[in-house]
């Protein structure tokens, strides 16, 4: 029996049973699993700001009530603009779905001089503003579900920033080879620390520049579809694109499809712009993940943990993939994790 346990087929099927079973408990302990790594990530993106304030000799406590007044701040803002916004849209709703109805009117008869017969009550159907606005809605009613345990994450933000100085003693006490798990930990926390800050940054530049560009348009509610952009920039790959589909339609019911195309332009330069020649420029290699893999981590991590897990889908697929390069027997995962450029370093 023991020789049968030693084999790779039941080693690979202890593993197996054991992901599952941790998989399972995560899911159903995600209202507390989902504040926790959200404060873990909120903890490892401020310390390099409490490090730098500390080179001035200001005080731990001091920066660490700066940056959770600067967190509050902003998450109320972001809170209250979004929520205006959406009361908005809900009251224009209406207004919307007649103006789509005689817009699609208007196409379906262009079409059909052209010998091109479409349903037109089945692509509103489909395109009604209500069923394309239910992505961005969900995902703002996600994130209002992690701002109603605000004060949980800051607690516990708080105290991991308090204790981030000595977790490292500790480390080197608890572990048994200090050393290489060290560095592991090290390299992680570098890693999400540089594409948080990026990330964060070629975001918020999105956001100004899509909502600018919605200004001069007279989009309504481009500061809603500002926001959106710039928070489903965090998402890999998908993001920009559910980011674009409410703004165009809106863009559609307003003034038709001129103005519609001109809008999807608008989020095509810059998407290209910003995720293929500012941010590669800024992150160099990035985080070593495959596309496909941060595609198939997207779609994992938010089954899993919800809107925070699609947030956090690249820097939790980066903890599972130093994890496997951290043994020799699961580095060959950790190869078929990275990108082409990094495939080399991990297996060597």
């Amino acid at each position: 029996m023991s020789m049968e346990l030693r084999s790779p087929t039941a080693k690979f099927l202890v593993v197996f049973a054991s992901l599952v079973v941790v998989m399972a408990g995560i899911k159903s302990a995600s209202a507390i699993m989902v504040p926790f790594f959200l404060s873990i990530f909120i903890a490892i993106a401020c310390g390099p700001i409490i490090h730098w304030t500390s080179r001035f000799g200001v005080p731990k406590w001091l920066s660490i009530s700066f940056v959770i007044l600067l967190i509050v701040v902003f998450g109320f803002l972001l809170a209250g603009l979004v929520g205006q916004s959406m009361a908005e849209f809900r009251e224009n709703l209406p207004q919307y779905r007649s103006k789509l109805d005689s817009e699609f009117e208007w196409v379906v008869g262009k079409l059909a001089d052209f010998n091109i017969h479409i349903n037109s009550e089945l692509i509103a159907n489909h395109l009604d503003p209500a069923t394309a606005m239910s992505v961005a809605t969900n995902f703002i009613s996600g994130m209002g579900g992690v701002l109603s345990n605000l004060f949980l994450i800051l607690l516990t933000v708080i105290f991991m920033l308090f204790e981030a100085d000595s977790i490292p003693r500790r480390l080197h006490i608890a572990l048994a080879d200090p050393d290489m798990k060290l560095q592991h930990i090290d390299k992680f926390i570098r890693s999400v620390n540089s594409y948080l800050a990026i990330k964060t940054v070629v975001s918020l530049g999105t956001g100004i520049i899509i909502g600018t560009w919605l200004y001069v348009m007279g989009i309504d509610h481009f500061m809603l579809w500002a926001v959106l952009a710039f928070m489903l920039n965090f998402i890999p790959n998908i993001g920009s694109i559910i980011a674009a589909v409410p703004a165009v339609l809106i863009a559609f019911v307003q003034y038709g499809i001129a103005s519609a195309g001109f809008v999807a332009l608008g989020f095509l330069l810059v998407n290209t712009i910003m995720g293929n020649m500012v941010e590669p420029r800024l992150m160099g290699k990035g985080m070593g993940l495959s596309t496909l893999v941060v595609f198939l981590s997207l779609i994992f991590w938010g089954w899993l943990l919800g809107t925070v897990g699609m947030l956090l889908s690249v820097p939790l697929t980066m903890v599972v993939k130093i994890a496997l390069e951290s043994r020799e027997e699961s580095r060959w995962l950790a190869v078929l994790l990275s990108s082409e450029g990094d495939r080399k370093q991990v297996s060597g």
